[in-house]
């Protein structure tokens, strides 16, 4: 089951965002930054190819009873465009997960939650951000649940420097990532049904950019607030982040 949730200018927005980032952290403007997150920054591109990649894939998990499904059509949402895939002859709404926009992130936000030891922190910040997250999404046909880009990485950039100024950068990535998915996604899967989209890909359509867009913006809204280069764990020689 592949297909690109956002229509190509969007999909390459997200490119030319890469393409800044990757000169920025060249000049060193945003080599700090990440590594405040626990990751060193030539792997942090690594990490984001893989997840803009990594929206192509959603992969099957349950299927909802038949009915008449939306096809080959085009969805806006707030200003972004999203591609409702071209089926034939489909069994109903296939619940997905989608690799990009669920699977990579969760497994980073839990080493970042395993390597900081935000456990409790990072539980009351996954709860808010998807409170928030499940009041502003909405269901929207053909595609599943949507909601608006700019809210998860606002969101866990507010709920991350309110918890800790210290981890504020690696707590917004698992607020922004973990509770987007919970509260927009997954609190939401009971109005999948009758929407008539072909594929529910928790953390695709609809969320996928938002999320995607958590890992950049939620660390340079934190970035301000961040210890100085003393007082950070990364700096210490007996600490290590991704890749060392």
């Amino acid at each position: 089951m592949q297909y690109f949730p956002l229509t190509l200018p969007f999909y390459l927005g997200l490119i030319a965002i890469i393409m800044v980032l990757i000169a920025l952290v060249e000049l060193n403007v945003l080599a700090y930054a990440y590594e405040k997150m626990g990751v060193q920054p030539r792997y942090v591109f690594s990490l984001l190819i893989l997840s803009l990649l990594g929206s192509y894939i959603n992969i099957p998990v349950a299927r909802l009873p038949n009915q008449e499904v939306v096809s080959n059509q085009i969805v806006s949402y707030f200003g972004v465009q999203y591609i409702v895939p071209t089926v034939k002859k489909w069994p109903g709404t296939i619940i997905a997960v989608n690799l990009g926009g669920a699977v990579i992130p969760t497994l980073l936000s839990i080493y970042l939650l395993r390597r900081n030891r935000l456990y409790l922190r990072g539980l009351i910040g996954v709860i808010a951000v998807a409170f928030f997250s499940h009041m502003l999404a909405h269901p929207v046909r053909g595609v599943g649940i949507a909601m608006p880009t700019f809210i998860p990485p606002l969101l866990a950039a507010i709920v991350a420097i309110t918890l800790s100024w210290r981890h504020a950068a690696p707590l917004a990535y698992i607020c922004g990532s973990l509770g987007t998915l919970i509260g927009a996604d997954l609190l939401n899967l009971d109005k999948i049904q009758g929407l008539g989209a072909p594929i529910a890909s928790i953390g695709g359509a609809g969320t996928f950019d938002g999320i995607f867009l958590t890992g950049i913006l939620a660390v340079l809204l934190t970035g301000p607030f961040a210890p100085t280069d003393g007082d950070y764990p990364s700096r210490n020689p007996q600490t290590h982040t991704i890749g060392e």
